[in-house]
């Protein structure tokens, strides 16, 4: 294991993050904020609790997942892109680090600023609306693995964007409905039946419903299907990743 490798690679994305606070973290967390505003304090105080949990408080981890998903997607994939945009790609590659240690740089950054970013969002939300964590590692370990897995999902889009639209696609016509339809400002329980049904299909229920979970006890599948869907993801990118690296897709032309 190269660790200076490791180490240079990561050093660099994270000092990036620290040159561009307003976008990687200002911006994000007062969106978030004014979800907080509207749904949490306007809306949530005239509307009852949802599964014995006021609706300010049950949007919170929905909220949290929605900035995690989008900012480790576009985090990692900007990350990998530029070097291909500008033809630095290939220093990396000639470098003596191997694939997993490019990826271990490059994603554990983007994961990290995730992970920041989310520990952010949560303390903030405590001055909108008053919430609880009944299983706070669990809570760490959702925010973890979820930053893990699509930072993963990122850095395989920045590989395959060839341009700088396509590095927006995916998290804007994709990711975004299918959070917002994911249980982020309901309860699936509340649907008709055939809608639930379909709605189980969306991988982002998962997520949503486990990282519930670790707040308040509260999930709509099982949490051991929430854990077990977002391992499946993981490994099915891990995967994705091992044979762009060993065919050089988009890498070597």
């Amino acid at each position: 294991m190269n660790v200076h490798g490791v180490r240079a690679i990561y050093k660099f994305e994270m000092a990036r993050m620290w040159r561009t606070l307003m976008q990687s973290i200002a911006s994000p967390v007062i969106s978030t904020c004014l979800y907080f505003v509207v749904f949490g304090s306007a809306i949530g105080s005239r509307m009852g609790d949802i599964n014995g949990v006021s609706y300010g408080a049950f949007i919170i981890p929905g909220l949290i997942m929605l900035s995690l998903l989008m900012q480790s997607i576009s985090n990692a994939s900007f990350g990998i892109y530029m070097p291909k945009f500008s033809g630095t790609i290939y220093e990396v590659l000639s470098a003596p680090v191997s694939y997993v240690e490019v990826v271990l740089g490059y994603v554990g950054a983007a994961a990290t600023k995730s992970v920041i970013l989310g520990l952010i969002i949560l303390v903030t939300a405590r001055l909108f609306v008053p919430y609880t964590i009944l299983h706070p590692f669990w809570m760490f370990a959702f925010l973890v693995l979820t930053s893990v897995t699509f930072s993963l999902f990122g850095f395989i889009i920045g590989i395959w964007a060839d341009g700088f639209e396509k590095l927006q696609i995916v998290p804007l016509m994709i990711v975004t409905p299918l959070v917002f339809l994911g249980g982020t400002f309901y309860s699936i329980d509340m649907l008709p039946a055939i809608w639930q049904t379909i709605t189980l299909f969306n991988p982002v229920v998962y997520l949503i419903s486990g990282f519930r979970w670790a707040f308040y006890g509260v999930s709509d599948v099982h949490v051991g299907i929430s854990v077990g869907m977002t391992l499946f993801f993981l490994a099915a990118c891990m995967v994705a990743i091992w044979w762009i690296f060993k065919t050089g897709y988009r890498l070597r032309s």
